[in-house]
């Protein structure tokens, strides 16, 4: 029997007692990755710049945007100070406290939009708990299958499913169906060794299920996001006015872009949701073709070196948790540029460290934390 890919992403890795040279680097010591950091940094700085100029150089949301980026960072380093060890202990207690807070959303959770979403903490302002599950959930997940061997039977794959959609239920009960609430779960799953015939069968059986998605599961607005996808120019001035503007700016963005601060269609009122959702397309417009490959070589940057961070790790906690972490990197990067570009539906799911909101950004900055752990930690 050939053992899968990701069977052999965890074999290949260096197990417990194998002789390392030992790094007392001063970045070592800080138990912070040099090369992670850097490329953390690069975009953080580019997704203020490209905030600044998206929100018509409102100097207010840049300073609330960088506040959560030094926030996410403070954070991000005290995270890499603490023992993988000591992750894969109170992991539980994250998954619960997440669940918590998503119940105390239906309760009493500020509606916004026709959904309750945010919580509003007294002396720091609203959150989404959503975002929080985002952390937990991943480690949870390689908390469960982390202590069973590789690769996982039926029972376990189906146990770490209902791990998966108790807050994925929560969450849909705001309403919002936000898949990249579970996309970790899942990249875990992957990467613990799981059947490719189950992998088939799981998609075969969603393929089945989703007319009755379609009929019972799916809101209004959602199915209208899926049948503008498909055709945006038959409700033009309505449904599919974002993803038209949209693909306008990035198009009008040509090789070289049109330069800093002066893009049109986000400045002029042309591209909604143009500081979030369709930052992308803003970015495009300003920066072209050109700026958008090194973007995504920036991107991939940070994907890779998660996924040697994990490669490296001593023990299957570390490998499960860096390796999903840099998948699920990026999965919302190709989501949010596939919204943008008109291949996707709209999700509303932010660029990672480009977008502005401070909870994505905190919640992805304390998980580069502990991937950095997982690197320093030996």
């Amino acid at each position: 029997m050939i053992p899968s890919p990701q069977y052999r992403f965890l074999r290949h890795s260096l197990r417990d007692g194998r002789s390392i040279k030992h790094d007392s680097s001063r970045w070592a010591k800080l138990h912070l990755d040099p090369w992670l950091l850097a490329f953390l940094l690069l975009n953080s700085m580019l997704g203020l710049m490209v905030v600044y100029s998206a929100t018509m150089q409102d100097s207010s949301m840049v300073i609330r945007q960088a506040t959560s980026f030094g926030v996410g960072f403070i954070i991000m380093f005290l995270c890499a100070q603490v023992p993988p060890k000591v992750y894969q202990a109170v992991s539980p207690y994250f998954y619960v406290l997440g669940m918590v807070l998503l119940a105390l959303v239906l309760v009493i959770g500020d509606t916004r939009l026709g959904a309750k979403r945010w919580l509003t903490v007294p002396g720091i302002g609203s959150m989404q708990p959503s975002e929080i599950m985002k952390f937990a959930m991943p480690l949870m997940m390689a908390w469960y299958f982390s202590r069973r061997a590789f690769p996982p039977t039926f029972l376990q794959i189906v146990t770490g499913l209902i791990l998966m959609m108790i807050p994925f239920v929560l969450v849909a009960l705001q309403p919002d169906l936000n898949i990249g609430l579970i996309i970790p779960g899942v990249f875990v799953l992957f990467l613990c060794g799981m059947s490719w015939r189950l992998i088939l069968g799981a998609l075969t059986a969603l393929a089945v299920a989703a007319p009755v998605l379609w009929m019972f599961v799916l809101q209004t607005y959602q199915k209208k996001r899926i049948l503008t996808l498909f055709d945006p120019e038959s409700d033009a001035l309505g449904a599919g006015w974002n993803i038209i503007q949209s693909k306008i700016a990035i198009g009008s963005g040509g090789l070289t872009g049109k330069g800093y601060l002066t893009g049109t269609q986000s400045h002029l009122g042309y591209l909604p949701e143009h500081h979030t959702d369709f930052i992308m397309s803003a970015y495009a417009e300003e920066y072209g073709f050109i700026g958008v490959f090194l973007l995504f070589s920036l991107f991939a940057a940070i994907i890779i070196r998660c996924l040697m961070i994990g490669l490296n790790s001593f023990h299957n906690f570390g490998r499960l948790y860096a390796g999903a972490i840099g998948l699920t990197f990026f999965f919302f990067v190709f989501l949010n540029s596939g919204m943008a570009s008109g291949i996707l539906p709209v999700t509303g799911d932010p660029l990672p460290l480009m977008s502005y909101g401070g909870s994505a950004v905190i919640s992805l900055l304390a998980s580069m934390g502990i991937v950095m752990s997982i690197h320093t930690h030996r």
